[in-house]
Formats: C-alpha cells, sequence, structure tokens
C-alpha cells in the first residue's frame, strides 16, 4: 500500500502543477455555475405552482374575446396586461414579452376573418421555446371555446363564453409533479450539479490522460518498471491519484454550490455524496484508460474534451432534461452522464429517497469496474 499511496501522491502533485488544470478546478466551476444558472433560470417559471409570467398583450378595441382570451392565458401560468399601444418607457425600455392581436380582435372573429397574432419575447432560446408552447395552448384553447360556444350556446357573445365556462367539465386531467419539488430543475439548482458532473469528467479525461501519455511517451514509466514495484501497484497508484484528484473536483463544486450560490443539496446530503464519489470513481477509470489507449497528448486532450462535452450534453448536465425531446430523454438513460444526474435529481430536486438511486449507484459502480479492467489490459509502459 505504501507504494500504491507514493505513486497517487506523486501523480496528484503532478497535475496540481499544471495550470490548466488548476484553472479548471479551482476558478471555471463558479463562472459556469454561475452563467448557466442564470441562463436556465427561466425553465421552471410559468409551470403550476411557480410565479406567473408576466405578459403585456398588445391590441386596439379587442371586445369582449378580450376577458376569454385573459382567462386562458391566466391558465397557461401568464399574467396579462392589456394595452391598445406599446409606449416605451423613459429609458427607452419596451416589455419583455408581448403578444400582439389584429385590431377590433372580436368584430373580425364575429365575421369569420382571419386575425393575425404574433408574439415577441427577450427571453433565450429554450425559455421562448417554452413560452410559445404556453402560448400556443392557451390560444388554441380559447378557439375551442369560440367554435364550441358558437355551435352549442352560440350566438356569440359574451353570454355564451360566459354559460360555457360556468358548465360542468365532462373531462378533467389532474396534473402534478413527482416528489416534494413542484418544478424541474433549473438555475443553480440544475447549474451546481450539472456542472460539477461535467467537469470532474472532463479534468480527469483531460489532464489526467495526457500527463500518463506524457509519462510514457517520456520513458517515466519505464523508470518505474524498473524499480521494486509490480504491475498491480503502478496501475492502483494511477487510479488513486486520479481518484484524489476527482474528490478535489468535487470538493471544491461542493463548496462553491454551497457557500456562494445557496445550493440546497436535500435531505439526503449522505447519499448525494455516495452518488458523486461513484461518478469520481467512472471518471478516474475513463480518465486512466484514455490515457492508455491515446498516442499523442494531443489526441488524449482532444478525445477527452469532445467526450466531455457530449456525455455532458447528452446525460442532461448543460440543461433539464425534462425540457428535451423523448429520444434524447431515452439516450440519457443509457449513459453514466445521465445515471449521475437522474439520481442527483431524484435526491435534490424531486427529494424521492435514497434508496431511488441505488440502481443509479450500482451502474457507476459497474462501469467504473469495466473501465478499470479495460485500463488494465491496455496499460503498458511505452
Amino acid at each position: 500500500m505504501k507504494n500504491i499511496f507514493f505513486i497517487a501522491w506523486q501523480d496528484v502533485r503532478n497535475q496540481l502543477r499544471d495550470g490548466s488544470t488548476l484553472l479548471w478546478l479551482f476558478v471555471m466551476p463558479p463562472i459556469f455555475f454561475y452563467f448557466i444558472g442564470t441562463v436556465t433560470g427561466g425553465f421552471s417559471s410559468g409551470i403550476s405552482g411557480g410565479q406567473a409570467t408576466p405578459l403585456t398583450v398588445v391590441s386596439e378595441s379587442p371586445g369582449f374575446l378580450k376577458e376569454q382570451i385573459d382567462l386562458r392565458l391566466s391558465a397557461s401560468d401568464f399574467d396579462a396586461e392589456w394595452v391598445e399601444a406599446i409606449v416605451p418607457e423613459d429609458d427607452g425600455t419596451t416589455p419583455s414579452r408581448t403578444l400582439t392581436f389584429d385590431a377590433d380582435l372580436t368584430d373580425k372573429v364575429l365575421a369569420v376573418q382571419q386575425v393575425k397574432v404574433s408574439y415577441d419575447t427577450k427571453a433565450n432560446a429554450l425559455t421562448r421555446e417554452f413560452e410559445e408552447i404556453r402560448i400556443n395552448r392557451a390560444l388554441h384553447t380559447a378557439l375551442a371555446d369560440i367554435i364550441i360556444a358558437d355551435a352549442t350556446e352560440g350566438p356569440l357573445d359574451a353570454g355564451s363564453l360566459i354559460r360555457l365556462n360556468s358548465a360542468p367539465r365532462v373531462w378533467q386531467l389532474d396534473v402534478s409533479p413527482a416528489g416534494k419539488r413542484l418544478n424541474i430543475p433549473s438555475g443553480f439548482q440544475q447549474a451546481v450539479p450539472g456542472i460539477l458532473v461535467m467537469f470532474t469528467l472532463l479534468v480527469l479525461l483531460t489532464s489526467s490522460s495526457t500527463i500518463l501519455v506524457q509519462e510514457r511517451t517520456q520513458g517515466l514509466l519505464r523508470r518505474l518498471a524498473s524499480a521494486p514495484i509490480s504491475k498491480a501497484e503502478v496501475i492502483a497508484g494511477k487510479w488513486d491519484g486520479r481518484m484524489m484528484l476527482s474528490v478535489i473536483q468535487i470538493t471544491v463544486a461542493l463548496l462553491f454550490g454551497t457557500f456562494l450560490f445557496k445550493m440546497d443539496w436535500g435531505p439526503n446530503l449522505g447519499m448525494v455524496i455516495v452518488v458523486l464519489i461513484a461518478w469520481g470513481g467512472f471518471c478516474a477509470s475513463a480518465g486512466l484508460w484514455l490515457g492508455t489507449v491515446a498516442k499523442t497528448q494531443a489526441q488524449a486532450g482532444g478525445l477527452g474534451v469532445l467526450a466531455a462535452n457530449v456525455l455532458a450534453a447528452l446525460g442532461g448536465c448543460w440543461w433539464p432534461i425534462e425540457v428535451t425531446p423523448e429520444w434524447m430523454q431515452l439516450v440519457q438513460k443509457l449513459l453514466p452522464t445521465g445515471w449521475t444526474m437522474d439520481a442527483l435529481h431524484k435526491l435534490i430536486s424531486f427529494q424521492t429517497g435514497a434508496a431511488t438511486v441505488v440502481p443509479n449507484v450500482v451502474m457507476l459502480l459497474i462501469a467504473t469496474l469495466f473501465f478499470g479492467w479495460l485500463a488494465v489490459r491496455r496499460f503498458r509502459y511505452e
């Protein structure tokens, strides 16, 4: 064990002397926490239980249909303010979200004429798509109300819409999210775990793999081969060194997230740490394996960056997987990053209990052993 710890400690010292490693360990995490957390802060706005989204509705002489559209916008969690025209503030600013109808909205509908609607928002791309879905839902529901009221309570007027709204609904759909949290992970609740997972993988796939390639090409591993240290001790020491680096990365991210961004890790912090340690073990094995298969430092670094970014994107590290297409949610279930993010969200955001993430931890341990076995088979001194 003495030889193993000696090799591990020397590896950690060498990696911590590298400027790029220190940059990604200590400087970049809080920057990415802030950036991604701010960008994704609006993902859960408007979901049941969240705060209503302010919306400026522009329409000149909208008529009695204004109340019905306002009702459906409210059901989609929009707080609508109706105006006849946009008047910029004294500083030149305009509303962040505007929904614009043609003039004489009700008169055109009664005359069976086309009504044009446009929506403009200053939100980021993903939030904008989510808002457009809710806008479309509200408008199509209002259109359905108009058709049904005209057919069953007609002719269409304010009274027929009131009677339609007061009529009992035969079918009702009660939708509620699983777990104790009402909203999907967003803001720092999504960014801190996601970037933690991504950076741990990125550092272990790049820094640790390139150093192993460097040691092999410069003959440093051959010196270990001539020392009274077995191959098993060398490999174990190399893996332990990478595991120490992953623990440092995880610890730094936990501290930044907790004290700088006020991250709430939920009631199962101990299990969160178990998941992160299992993830660190996988990253250590994957980094060691990449160092054994890469032939040059540039190749190791390039493959590490590519693999880390692809796995992070598909695994739900950059955005809540709930906002992605179904095929992407399926792919997440097949990836180690997906297992880790799923476990962290269960513990942190949905608070489903420690037992629910045991399968995730088992899958990570199996992947750790598998890549460790591949690294042992590929390991060579020169």
